[in-house]
This record gives C-alpha cells, structure tokens and sequence, in this order.
C-alpha cells in the first residue's frame, strides 16, 4: 500500500543471483478493493517472468538474445546513426535467423555463421553481408573479453568479398551541360560543392555558416546530416563529426564560392524579414534551406539528382559518384567558368521570395502566384 492505493510487490532472484523486488501499481484506491487486490497480485505472481537485465550475460543465453543485450552495452559507445544501422540488421534479419535456430551463445560455430552468409548472399550483396559480419564479430569480441568464450568463431570464417561498383564518370562536356541545366534551380549549389569540394551527402546538407570562414578563406567539414531509423520511424540527425576523422577537414574557399555564399546568406536574411512568423528557425544557421527555412532532406537530394539528370538527356549518376577524384578534377574547370553567369540566379530567387511572402501575408488569395507557405517544400 502507497499513498492509500494498492500496489503488487514482487521478489526475484536476478541471473546473477541478486534478489530484486518489482512494484507494479494495480490501479486500485484502498478501500473497498482488498479482494480485487489479492486476485490481482495471484494473476502477477503466476505470469510474471524475471526481467532480463543488461549485464545478465551468460554463454548459456540464445545468441539472438545476446546480440540484443550486446548492443544495449555498446550503446554508448556508438555513434546514433551506427546503433540505429547495428539494431535494424540485428531485428532483420540477423536476429530472427538465429533465433529460429535456437542456437546458444555457447553452441555457436563457425560453419553456422557461413551458414547464414551463404544464404544471406541469395538475397543481398556481399556487402551487406559484410555489415552483418561487422555486427556479429564486434558482439563475440565482446563475449570472448569478457570471459564468456575462449575464441572468436567469426575469426574462421570467410569475409564475402566487396562487390565491385563501378560509379558514373560524366565527360567534361557532359559535365558542361549539367551545370548549365542546373542553373537557377535549388540543386546548383549542393552540386556544385560536392562536385568542386568532394562533399558527402550528409556533409552537404551539414554545411552552415559558422563551417565557411569569410575573413579567411576556409569552409570546413565539421558535422553531416543523415537519415536514421530508430523504433521503426525514420529522422534526420545532425552530428558533430563526419564519418571519419580524415574526413574533418578545411579546405579553401575559392573566390567565385566565396561570392556564391554570400549571396545565399545574403538572401536567407531577407527571407527572414519578409516572411517574420512564417520562417522556420528550426534550421537557423543550416546553409542548405528553402526560402521558408525549411533545411533540404537528405531523401531529397538522394532521388532528385538522378531524376534530373534524366529529364534533361544526361546519364544517371548518384549523388554521391560527384566527390569522385575525376569528377573533382574536370569539375574544377567549369565551375569556375560558370560560376559568374549563375552569380544572378539568387537575386531572382530573393524578389521571388519577397512577393510571395508578402501574398502569404496579406492574404491575396486570388492571385495567381501561390504562397511559398502552400508550396512544396524539400521533401
């Protein structure tokens, strides 16, 4: 009993022997309920099963189980993005495989784990396979530190090999026409920076004010922006690294970017004053935003790329193909040629800007022009 309502207290013995006690409140006032109460406590006592706890490790435990509790030790350790990548291969399909097999920590051999790759390389490429053997050698390392195994059997078996990729290679002059079918359009400067600097993706849509340095001359990669999956909802994330630490780097920021930049921060703050409660400050400080603050998705740029080099006759290629070494170095030519003719695309972007913003408030609801408000947005 706690402050006058009725709660069932339960006493266990955890794996590691050490007694625990449970309260669970029943949801009943003190008076009137003292039978409802011991009904309620029998019905606990005969369902209840001892919770397990992180750290109640033993090789004796379904290795599927232990992959679950391993990652909730390594937790702290990893990255988010990294847990979230480690847990969704462990609840598809790592874990269930093993799982149907009722395999033990302890019973765990090398010929099941090549098992399990071989019939894994039937369904995914080798370098998912990979990822899944990262996972499971980090998990027995763990196991044979802490003295639940002598050896590491993923040590024995044999890593599937990378599946070769070849990526797109566009010609100089492939190269020509994409940058000036990209100008104007809210695509040039991401492309432009991953092409001319080798940015990633989520460095990209990572890139804010305070990585370019005006004064000095430098833009620097200092976080990224990626796409997680955690408790079956997908999220963007922003984190305070890139994917390796080779990958902090400062490079300098060339006269014809420095100028480009400007005039998108130039623009942003317009966008500010004329759109007020209608801006998102959510991503204040992001360079990559849409007139309404709004920051660029990372799905957004992933499929919109390639479906635009289509609808204007060029190869498809990947985002990602754009920070290749030969496309930086053909790259390096004709950003430089096209950068003082595209210097104009913003200013008609900002009076664009202005005209809607002014719509949206004052409600002109019969113009033609919709407000950026109702307008798709990055998505």
């Amino acid at each position: 009993m706690k402050n006058g309502r009725y709660y069932a207290v339960l006493n266990y013995r955890n794996a590691g022997g050490q007694r625990k006690t449970k309260w669970i409140a029943l949801g009943l006032p003190e008076k009137g309920n003292k039978r409802k109460a011991e009904a309620e406590l029998a019905k606990l006592r005969a369902e209840f099963e001892p919770p397990k706890e992180v750290g109640d490790l033993s090789s004796d435990m379904l290795f599927a189980d232990y992959l679950l509790e391993w990652l909730e030790i390594a937790k702290g350790r990893l990255a988010v993005a990294t847990y979230s990548s480690y847990a969704a291969m462990i609840k598809m399909p790592v874990g269930p495989y093993f799982r149907q097999r009722n395999l033990t920590l302890r019973e765990l051999e090398a010929r099941h784990l090549q098992m399990f790759y071989s019939e894994m390389l039937r369904k995914v490429k080798p370098n998912t396979v990979i990822h899944y053997h990262a996972i499971i050698h980090s998990a027995l390392k763990y196991a044979v530190k802490t003295d639940m195994l002598i050896q590491n059997v993923a040590d024995k078996v044999d890593r599937p090999r990378k599946n070769s990729f070849q990526p797109v290679f566009l010609s100089a002059e492939e190269m020509q026409k994409m940058f000036e079918a990209l100008r104007g359009t809210k695509l040039e400067l991401p492309v432009l920076v991953a092409a001319f600097y080798g940015f990633r993706r989520g460095e990209v849509l990572g890139l804010k004010w305070d990585a370019i340095d005006f004064e000095r001359g430098t833009i620097s990669v200092i976080r990224t922006v990626t796409t997680i999956t955690l408790d079956g909802k997908q999220a963007e994330i922003e984190q305070q690294s890139a994917k390796t630490k080779s990958s902090l780097r400062t490079l300098p920021l060339i006269g014809s970017f420095r100028e480009y930049f400007m005039q998108v921060k130039e623009a942003q703050e317009l966008n500010k004053q004329v759109c007020g409660n209608c801006y998102n400050y959510e991503y204040d400080g992001f360079v990559f935003v849409d007139e309404l603050g709004e920051r660029m998705r990372v799905e957004y740029l992933t499929n919109a790329f390639p479906k635009f080099l289509e609808s204007h006759g060029l190869r498809r290629m990947r985002f990602h193909d754009l920070r290749h070494p030969y496309v930086k170095h053909t790259t390096k030519i004709f950003s430089l040629r096209l950068m003082d003719f595209q210097a104009q695309a913003y200013p008609d972007a900002r009076r664009k800007t202005r005209g809607a913003c002014q719509l949206h408030r004052g409600g002109q609801s019969q113009s033609p022009v919709r407000p950026l408000c109702n307008r798709k947005r990055f998505s």
